[in-house]
């Protein structure tokens, strides 16, 4: 059997949003030497695809990290086979808090060098030593203590939409640069507790096994992330400090932990938290855009996005010929190179 997905994605979007079924989005992490990455992942391929299980999965000799969306009718099954491999039996799933089925619509595995690229290069670092982990109830506690300090371990678009009141939430594109970040900003802090949170924990579990290692004495994460806290504030009936949305990286971009609005349109100003991804596919940068502007500018960023794509598509694809799109995000807290309010 072909161990890679040979469809057009947008072939496969447009199936998934045709199709019926229930299925829910599942995410799990795991630290853990992975001897043989690309005969794990193949193994893993044939027994996700045999399950109709959709989504994206990274693998590293550090371990694995997976976002699916798993059918319902094989949820059973899947959490079995999942099991049956060692050193994910009885690991925990985070279920998505908002979830319409849809969150996925094709399979790639990849191997890649680290499950989160980190920009570390020490070989007296322990990624398993990791920090204290806590539940919802003791993270309320924690964070109200006057001797902590929050810490936002996400990137900047995601801390934009949502996050836990009084947190620090670092202007950073990615997590590697949030680790050097982090540990200037809170050099001379090391004796205080380290609270840090993430979306579901996969991060936080490597920056809290660094600052440990950097000489952070009381280092604490969320267990199981934003994710996991939604799920116990809810069946405990805890208050809720996250404010706002859990930006995720999958088709919805995001789900609604509060009904507070903390951020605004890119193009307009007005209240909105709807992250999208620009329509112009020599583009296609992440952004915030409300209903009006999407209307109004086509879902494209600027005007001259907007242009390109009413262009035939073969005239758009010599446009974006030889363009290297890179990480294309709206930088929040900087002069944006993309955007400029029309």
């Amino acid at each position: 059997m072909a161990l890679y997905n040979r469809k057009n994605g947008r072939e496969l979007k447009a199936q998934l949003q045709t199709r019926n079924e229930e299925r829910t989005t599942v995410s799990f992490y795991k630290y853990h030497l992975i001897a043989n990455p690309k005969i794990f992942r193949d193994e893993l391929y044939q027994l996700f695809d045999s399950l109709q299980i959709l989504g994206r999965i990274y693998i590293a000799s550090e371990g694995i990290n997976a976002q699916i969306s798993v059918p319902n009718d094989y949820f059973a099954d899947f959490k079995i086979k999942l099991y049956s491999i060692s050193f994910l039996n009885g690991i925990r799933l985070n279920t998505a808090v908002d979830d319409n089925g849809k969150s996925f619509f094709k399979l790639k595995i990849l191997v890649r060098n680290k499950i989160v690229a980190d920009g570390l290069n020490d070989a007296t670092f322990d990624v398993t030593n990791r920090g204290t982990h806590v539940n919802a109830k003791e993270f309320n506690t924690l964070s109200e203590n006057p001797n902590t300090i929050v810490v936002d371990m996400r990137n900047h678009y995601e801390s934009e939409v949502g996050h836990f009141k009084n947190a620090i939430c670092p202007d950073v594109d990615t997590f590697r640069e949030e680790l050097v970040v982090v540990e200037n900003l809170l050099d001379k802090e090391k004796d205080k507790n380290l609270l840090m949170y993430c979306t579901g924990g996969i991060r936080c579990e490597k920056a809290s096994a660094w600052f440990k290692h950097r000489g952070f004495k009381n280092v604490f994460q969320l267990d199981g992330g934003i994710i996991e806290y939604a799920k116990q504030v809810k069946e405990q009936n805890l208050e809720n400090k996250f404010i706002g949305k859990n930006f995720v990286f999958d088709e919805r971009l995001g789900e609604r932990i509060s009904a507070d609005i903390i951020s605004t349109c890119h193009q307009c100003g007005k209240p909105c938290d709807t992250h999208t991804n620009c329509e112009n596919d020599g583009c296609h940068l992440l952004f915030i855009q409300c209903e009006d502007c999407a209307a109004s500018f086509n879902g494209c960023c600027t005007v001259e996005c907007k242009d390109i794509l009413a262009l035939p598509a073969e005239v758009q694809k010599e446009v974006r010929k030889g363009i290297n799109k890179g990480r294309q995000v709206f930088k929040k807290g900087r002069v944006s190179e993309k955007i400029k309010m029309q």
